[in-house]
Formats: structure tokens, C-alpha cells, sequence
């Protein structure tokens, strides 16, 4: 038997209206305008959700600054060995002003705990969004090695 959907109390609506504002202004910051655009037409709920309550809600909570959820974000990629994902969260990094050698660093901790593989994974991917011109904000973005 089919469930009725609910419907919305006003301050329901006004509360996602507040959500989905904090997260195109998060997104913007993040220089992350329009990447999402897929996934609104392929599913409205899941981008409402993303841009609402995980940009909206979860990533401007107080406790953290934007850069070190950047960095959490995207140290949880590496350790998991994600496959998808990582490269948003690289060009996000370099357009907030992390650098190229501090997301190097951060590669080689992690890697030490989630294994070698992972290191060269992670790698491609930061080497792949730098080539791509990703960040244009720090000129220092030549390609990582590890040293």
C-alpha cells in the first residue's frame, strides 16, 4: 500500500528555501558554480539534498572553517581510494588557496595509513585537475612528485 507524500509546512519550505541559499553561496566559494547540474535533472531530490542539506546544512556548520572541511573531504577520498569525487574536491581545494604542496602533503599522510595504492591514485587525480588548469590562482601548479 502506497504512502501519501507529506506535505510542507511553511516554515518547512522556508527552512530548505534557507538551506539551498547557503549552498549555492557554499558552492560559489567553493568555485564549484554549475557542477551539480547534471544531477539536478537526473534527480531533483538527490540535488536538493546535495546542495541543501550537505552544502547547506552540514558544511557550513561553525565548528569547522571551509578549508579544513576541504581538507577532511578530501582526505576521506584518499583513504578510500575514490575512484570519482576526489577531483571536485581538488579544484575546490586550489580555488579556496590550499596549495598544491600542502594537498601533496595531506596525500602522502593519508597514504601512510590507508596504504601505497592510494597514494598513486590520489596522485592521478591531483596531477589530472593541475594539467587541467583547475586553479589559475596559484601559479605554482606544476604537476606532483613525490619527493
Amino acid at each position: 500500500m502506497a504512502t501519501k507524500p507529506r506535505r510542507k509546512t511553511a516554515a518547512a519550505a522556508k527552512s530548505e528555501s534557507a538551506s539551498m541559499k547557503r549552498g549555492h553561496l557554499l558552492l560559489k566559494k567553493l568555485g564549484r558554480e554549475g557542477l551539480l547540474d547534471a544531477q539536478r535533472e537526473d534527480s531533483p531530490d538527490l540535488y536538493k539534498m546535495t546542495v541543501g542539506h550537505l552544502f547547506g546544512d552540514v558544511w557550513t556548520r561553525g565548528k569547522l572553517s571551509l578549508r579544513e572541511r576541504q581538507l577532511i573531504t578530501i582526505a576521506a577520498g584518499v583513504a578510500l581510494a575514490r575512484t570519482t569525487g576526489n577531483h571536485s574536491h581538488y579544484h575546490s581545494a586550489l580555488h579556496i588557496g590550499i596549495t598544491r604542496e600542502e594537498l601533496i602533503e595531506l596525500i602522502i599522510h593519508v597514504g601512510m595509513y590507508s596504504g601505497w595504492p592510494t597514494i598513486g591514485l590520489a596522485l592521478r587525480q591531483l596531477n589530472k585537475v593541475v594539467k587541467a588548469g583547475a586553479s589559475r590562482r596559484n601559479s605554482k601548479n606544476a604537476p606532483a612528485r613525490l619527493r
